[in-house]
């Protein structure tokens, strides 16, 4: 096999940037089919990457025999079930986050991943290749600040975004599951351990509408680990001033921060309103490369015939922690894991 060929079902801002990575900027992979439900979407984005197959349904795609894999960047809550029937029709699977919205749903997955343990299977936890992120981790684990004794991240959305935040705040699964996932990924890669206990608050600052799903618009959580580091996370939606990734990592012999200044690129700018870096938008633009990364990762694994190091049952452990995490935000309680 010189390429993978890959369907990709999913159009939506994420599942564009991935359906456009795959036919542009990954050499041994070919973007042979895509599906959506929104036919017009589906049609144009075809059209411009020059993808022959389009689908409005999954099962009839991942029936196609010209297909070796599939990317799954649909609804949170369908990703479990399309794993299992991928899995099942002989495809190899790249799932994004996250595995799925209830323990039952990654036990499922779990079981489907070692049921068909020929087949590669890899979720998108898209951190852990970006550039800085990999070479902290890196003098970590050489051991250059020594034993990891705290881990702490920030991710905030920007609050010019809030209305889309709110439009989907019935389907995200909360603040923990919907953006924390990241950080609570890192601080299970940075400081070797699982936690043992959560404490979540936070609350509804400016947006009421994020109450009725019992979410906050800002939210955090203090956690204990079991070899006795701590940690603690921030998951926002109300940034001024643009998409916000700060990461930090305190050991016995030194420190390691990670985007402490949000910024767009090295540029300064010298104006009328003193001398500023600007921020990136969103996600795709702090990420793009590490978007292009992970799913390289996966069709080189194809390709070799190897595992990735992200697997199923980092998908499943990180959703434990998060819901860990929100029934302690929504009773006020410390929750042991």
């Amino acid at each position: 096999m010189d390429k993978v060929r890959i369907g990709s079902i999913g159009l939506g801002r994420l599942g564009a940037q991935h359906a456009e990575n795959i036919a542009t900027k990954i050499p041994n992979a070919e973007l042979v089919a895509l599906c959506d439900m929104d036919t017009a979407k589906l049609k144009e984005t075809a059209e411009r990457l020059h993808v022959s197959k389009t689908f409005t349904d999954y099962d009839e795609m991942i029936a196609c025999d010209d297909i070796d894999a599939v990317v799954i960047v649909s609804p949170s809550g369908l990703h479990t079930e399309q794993i299992e029937k991928a899995l099942a029709s002989g495809k190899h699977v790249f799932s994004e986050k996250p595995l799925g919205t209830t323990v039952e749903q990654c036990r499922k997955a779990e079981k489907a991943v070692e049921k068909y343990s020929d087949k590669v299977f890899m979720l998108g936890f898209m951190r852990r290749f970006d550039d800085s992120y990999r070479y902290a981790k890196a003098k970590v684990d050489a051991g250059e600040i020594g034993n990891p004794i705290l881990f702490r991240a920030y991710s905030q959305d920007p609050e010019k975004f809030i209305a889309g935040s709110i439009a989907f705040a019935a389907h995200s699964g909360g603040a923990f599951l919907d953006m924390a996932v990241h950080d609570i990924d890192l601080a299970r890669w940075f400081v070797k351990s699982e936690p043992e206990s959560v404490y979540a608050i936070g609350g509804c600052y400016a947006h009421p509408e994020f109450g009725k799903y019992n979410d906050g618009d800002n939210v955090s959580c203090l956690m204990k680990f079991q070899n006795g580091a701590m940690g603690f996370l921030l998951a926002g939606r109300t940034a001024p001033h643009g998409y916000n990734i700060e990461t930090e990592i305190i050991g016995t012999k030194g420190t390691l921060r990670i985007g402490s200044v949000p910024q767009k690129n090295l540029v300064e700018i010298l104006d009328s309103y003193g001398v500023r870096k600007e921020c990136s938008e969103n996600f795709l633009e702090r990420f793009e490369k590490s978007y292009v990364e992970e799913v390289k990762e996966f069709v080189d694994c194809i390709l070799n015939n190897r595992k990735p190091d992200v697997t199923v049952y980092d998908g499943s452990r990180v959703l434990e922690i998060a819901n860990a995490c929100k029934r302690s935000f929504e009773t006020g309680e410390l929750v042991k894991i």
